[in-house]
């Protein structure tokens, strides 16, 4: 029983890798390839947290389950081009993160003090990298300000929820989650200064956007199904 229900995570492993490996190719092979090997990232993971959470499934679980629904629908509007697709892919992640931020809630420590590290390392990133975002976002599309704006908040806020999980949790299940949130971070700021700041995005700024991407999403997960 153990072997089958890590065989999702291996598939998810398997995915990632070779997700990443072609977003670092150009040419119509790899993005007819990509069109098949993204869309099944967050389902084969959400197989995977599901097989490890059968009949035990807690609020943060499920939550989790949510957030990846959601970004399963961002994975798929981002392999279109334009305005529209990341306009689209912006809004599914941000359900997303207002998803991850419910998980968070139902697991967080009620005792903690609402200023703690981890705010205060969100309140930073509010404040520096988000409006540097918003202006190099509005030079390229004043259209892309308020969006860009509105998803830098709820990101802190996911980070910032990760932080504030409950000390009777698992200490590998909380370390998980918050590892997985900052590798989140990390894959959307590259991915806006690949939007919105180079003229010429390399192959390789895209295969870091997914590498770090699909690490994130997978300690999330493990995080989640460890604390079950």
């Amino acid at each position: 029983m153990r072997t089958r229900s890590a065989r999702p995570a291996v598939g998810y492993l398997a995915l990632a890798i070779a997700d990443t490996l072609l977003a670092a190719r150009r040419g119509t092979a790899a993005r007819r390839a990509r069109a098949a090997t993204k869309p099944l990232l967050m389902p084969t993971l959400a197989v995977a947290l599901g097989s490890r959470t059968a009949g035990q499934a807690t609020r943060l679980t499920k939550g989790v389950l949510v957030a990846q629904a959601c970004s399963w629908a961002g994975d798929v509007a981002l392999l279109g081009k334009g305005g529209r697709a990341f306009l689209a892919g912006l809004g599914s992640f941000f359900v997303g993160h207002v998803g991850y931020i419910a998980a968070f809630g139902s697991a967080r420590d009620r005792s903690a003090p609402l200023r703690t590290p981890g705010t205060q390392a969100a309140a930073a990133l509010l404040a520096v990298a988000g409006p540097a975002m918003v202006v190099a976002a509005g030079r390229k599309d004043a259209r892309m300000r308020i969006p860009v704006a509105a998803y830098t908040c709820v990101l802190a806020t996911m980070f910032a929820a990760s932080t504030r999980l409950d000390p009777a949790l698992p200490a590998e299940s909380r370390r998980a989650i918050v590892a997985g949130t900052s590798l989140f971070l990390i894959s959307d700021t590259i991915l806006g200064i690949r939007e919105f700041v180079l003229d010429q995005p390399s192959p390789a700024v895209d295969a870091a956007v997914m590498a770090t991407y699909t690490a994130g999403q997978g300690l999330i997960a493990a995080g989640a199904a460890i604390s079950g």
